[in-house]
């Protein structure tokens, strides 16, 4: 496992301090990122369930637009 490092600027003084994460800080990290990667799944879902429907009904995504009203 790399380990991760935290950059802390002093915009006061200029001072740039760089650390290892703490356990906390990490455990977040790790957090965040099954966070992202739902997202992303979700995303696809969508996208996949959009492009699925826009076929059922036989129209392209620029029709499906115009329909609705979208810019």
């Amino acid at each position: 496992m790399d380990k991760k490092m935290v950059t802390i600027h002093n915009a006061e003084t200029n001072e740039i301090i760089e650390r290892e994460m703490n356990a906390d800080e990490y455990a977040q990290v790790i957090i965040d990122e099954e966070n992202d990667k739902k997202l992303i799944a979700e995303k696809g879902a969508k996208a996949e369930a959009r492009t699925a429907l826009l076929a059922k009904l036989g129209i392209t995504a620029e029709e499906a637009q115009l329909l609705l009203g979208s810019n």
